[in-house]
């Protein structure tokens, strides 16, 4: 399921009384960048993985001066 909400065709009624004006163009949709969540998820799971990482390197320091 997409993070975002896909819009109406173009002359099709948005609402109950959707007119739409005379001399309004008629677009296309075009989607040409990614939902913003996405770049929060691969946010995250880079922050984690260098914090897990770093975690594990801490650890083997720790066993080899034993």
């Amino acid at each position: 399921m997409p993070d975002h909400a896909t819009p109406a065709a173009p002359g099709s009624p948005t609402g109950p009384d959707a007119v739409t004006p005379p001399g309004a163009p008629d677009r296309k949709y075009v989607e040409n960048k990614p939902p913003r969540g996405l770049y929060v998820r691969v946010f995250i799971y880079v922050v984690a993985t260098h914090v897990l990482l770093a975690f594990m390197s801490l650890l083997v320091i720790i066993a080899k001066t034993r």
